[in-house]
């Protein structure tokens, strides 16, 4: 068996190797010709599968994308072809959770902010938006949702409609699949009259995909609107983001908001244990894979204050290290798809253990639990 795999998908020789020759390719540069004689694709977002890119493909039977999105595949011609596929829903969602509050923590710093009773909204309540929930309500932020499609599909789901959202909301998160059309389309979702909603001083974060806002538009408005933050690890025209734009921004990261080993790890087993399943191999061991984190444990010896909470967090993950590297390599050629070959995975909160020194209040211990931290006893 021949699998070609995207060189920055992590443990596919450790778990396809033994099935078969693992090749590796850029993912921007997977072309028709190397499809011949392949039994096996495995892509991550930057390779786009369709009838142009499979036209040679005269082995494939299966088809993996390591991420949580499809809109990179062309899911009807895989089913028409027959070629069996999955994604990998949920692999990430708690690195790109440990992302939104490194960004939220850092951002409230540096603007004097208590989050404590300020609004929040989540736009997307799938499986990123809600693991966000409840560390949103560990930091005492109010939160107001919207997902029209749960709406529609669930009659008990409460979604607050997008404009009320932008209105009310100090802080407003986004966490949609890119859609273009059907009746949710999420491309463009934010334009220049829903950034005119906005509070003036809103803080938004996008670490879904770049297009749901309006690059353009939201570049004229920060210039009219300077209180704004904004943070972005997602652009529009990417690995070419528009870089007034990113010289702008308040955070700029290149698409790495998932790039966690946990997320990495979870990804490739969840594709594997797909292609293992129509095999009748055993799945992955995922916890095999993974090394020991260098930050096992800490120890709290008071109460977690919104200052001790985001040095917790900054301690597994301070986001300022991925935005330096963007900004110091933005005259580079290719230096966002560079960054994200290059980048030096980082744990999740939940690899790292919290003790507390005295007997602490139980609201403390579930404050550190809520936020995704393990908790010692």
């Amino acid at each position: 068996m021949r699998i070609l795999a995207d060189e920055n998908m992590p443990y596919v020789e450790e778990l396809f190797s033994p099935f078969g020759e693992v090749i590796r390719a850029p993912g921007r540069d997977i072309g028709a010709d190397m499809l011949v004689d392949v039994d096996v694709l495995l892509v991550r977002s930057v390779t786009k599968v369709n009838a142009e890119l499979l036209r040679k493909a005269n082995k494939l039977h299966f088809v993996g994308t390591a991420t949580i999105g499809t809109d990179h595949i062309d899911q009807q011609f895989l089913s028409d072809k027959g070629i069996a596929f999955t994604n990998a829903p949920g692999c990430n969602a708690y690195a790109v959770c440990d992302y939104v509050l490194s960004c939220l923590l850092l951002i409230a710093e540096r603007r004097q902010l208590t989050l404590a009773g300020l609004t929040m909204g989540v736009v997307g309540i799938g499986n990123i938006g809600k693991r966000l929930l409840p560390r949103l309500q560990a930091l005492g932020l109010q939160v107001l949702v919207n997902d029209p499609p749960r709406a529609a599909a669930e009659p008990d789901f409460q979604s607050t409609p997008l404009n009320q959202l932008l209105q009310q909301a100090d802080i407003v998160t986004f966490h949609v699949p890119l859609q273009r059309d059907g009746e949710h389309p999420t491309f463009h979702l934010i334009g220049p009259s829903q950034l005119e909603l906005l509070k003036p001083n809103a803080i938004i974060i996008n670490a879904c995909r770049g297009e749901v806002i309006d690059n353009h538009a939201l570049l004229q408005h920060m210039a009219t609107h300077p209180q704004l933050s904004v943070v972005l690890d997602v652009w529009e025209n990417e690995p070419n983001p528009n870089q007034d734009l990113l010289r702008a921004v308040d955070i700029a990261t290149p698409h790495i908001a998932g790039y966690s080993q946990e997320g990495k790890a979870f990804g490739t087993s969840i594709v594997y244990d797909h292609w293992a399943n129509l095999h009748g191999h055993a799945p992955a061991d995922v916890q095999a894979l993974l090394p020991p984190p260098d930050l096992a444990a800490m120890i709290l010896a008071g109460a977690p204050k919104q200052s001790i909470l985001k040095q917790l967090v900054q301690a597994v993950y301070d986001v300022r290290n991925d935005d330096e590297r963007m900004r110091q390599a933005v005259n580079q050629a290719e230096y966002f798809d560079r960054l994200r070959k290059t980048y030096p995975l980082r744990r999740e909160l939940l690899s790292t253990h919290i003790q507390f020194l005295e007997l602490a209040e139980p609201v403390a211990r579930d404050t550190i639990a809520q936020l995704g931290f393990q908790v010692r006893t």
